[in-house]
């Protein structure tokens, strides 16, 4: 079979090559998946680079959320061969992965492998900061990086809520799309200064930011919120800490506290992982939620795939299928 390896961190289309391996043989608790479409996430970048929360055990795959079909059962036969899934593991980025049969989840009937392999990590990120925001209908949130795929799934899903958006971009050709997805106040902070935007527009400030930048950008949207509000930091795209104020937090009564999709999960019951997944997935099958596809690339081609990706102004996930 082809898999895209590292055997050091570094620039993706610096350590990445594809090579040939043998096909896994899986232990009596998993199935092994063919697999068929996985979207490029800045997690599976940051993994590359050795700059991730999970250490990659060298030489590793890169990528961690995929979609595919069932090509050999566990002992239990709990999922039948040619049952199309959805899965998270360390290292998608090959034709064959083995995982443990609990882990995976049947894609919904309707729904497409190049949208089923990105129904996971953000769809339900963005589900999960909202379920744990205690934000109310007609309260205010902002997201960073707003025109980005987890952007664009929280403007639509706090829609369906009553709650109130502003977020970030830095190109002004972008403000249409997210107003288009709901969006309630958008501010392009390479031309327009965020707190000032953000205090004329929302009554005094946000209620709770979303923040997948960190560095000064995160430092700036800190002061955007109002007293007792909340920070909650999922990513950082920026490569750059947050430089945070301990006067605000102090005098304003601020948190900031982090939110890891694999934490929130894992302390969940089951009852409420069902409810996650059917509300995530109802979304996407009726298209009150949409994901959008920028382009598709064969797995061989995964560094033409990694150049699309780094493009700017994108509007889409990049997709690898085999």
């Amino acid at each position: 079979m082809k898999q895209v390896i590292f055997e050091q961190t570094g620039m993706p289309t610096e350590v990445l090559k594809l090579e040939e391996a043998p096909i896994p043989q899986p232990k009596p608790h998993e199935v092994r998946i063919k697999v068929t479409a996985r979207n490029i996430n800045p997690s599976d970048i940051m993994f590359v680079r050795g700059m991730y929360g999970i250490t990659p055990k060298l030489p590793s795959s890169a990528g961690f959320e995929a979609a595919g079909v069932i090509d050999q059962s566990d002992e239990k036969n709990s999922i039948p061969v040619g049952t199309r899934v959805i899965f998270t593991a360390i290292g998608t980025w090959k034709e064959y992965i083995c995982v443990p049969a609990q882990l995976v989840i049947p894609t919904p009937e309707g729904m497409s492998d190049e949208i089923a392999c990105q129904a996971f990590v953000n769809p339900l990120t963005a589900y999960g900061m909202l379920e744990t925001s205690g934000l109310l209908r007609g309260d205010w949130v902002l997201v960073t990086a707003g025109a980005s795929a987890y952007g664009k799934l929280v403007i639509q899903m706090a829609k369906q809520k009553g709650i109130h958006v502003a977020c970030t971009v830095r190109r002004d050709e972008q403000k249409t799309l997210l107003t288009n997805l709901g969006a309630d106040l958008i501010i392009n902070t390479e031309k327009d200064k965020l707190q000032k935007v953000i205090m004329e527009k929302t009554d005094g400030g946000v209620n709770v930011i979303f923040d997948a930048v960190g560095g000064i950008l995160g430092a700036k949207a800190l002061a955007c919120l109002k007293p007792r509000g909340k920070m909650m930091v999922f990513g950082l795209l920026s490569l750059e800490n947050i430089p945070l104020n301990s006067g605000l937090l102090i005098f304003k009564n601020l948190k900031v506290e982090g939110f890891w999709l694999t934490t929130y999960m894992e302390n969940l019951n089951q009852e409420q992982r069902e409810n996650a997944f059917r509300t995530v997935f109802t979304y996407l099958l009726t298209q009150k939620v949409k994901v959008d596809i920028q382009a598709t690339y064969p797995l061989e081609e995964f560094k033409e795939a990694l150049e699309e990706y780094e493009k700017g102004g994108r509007n889409g996930k990049v997709i690898l299928v085999s």
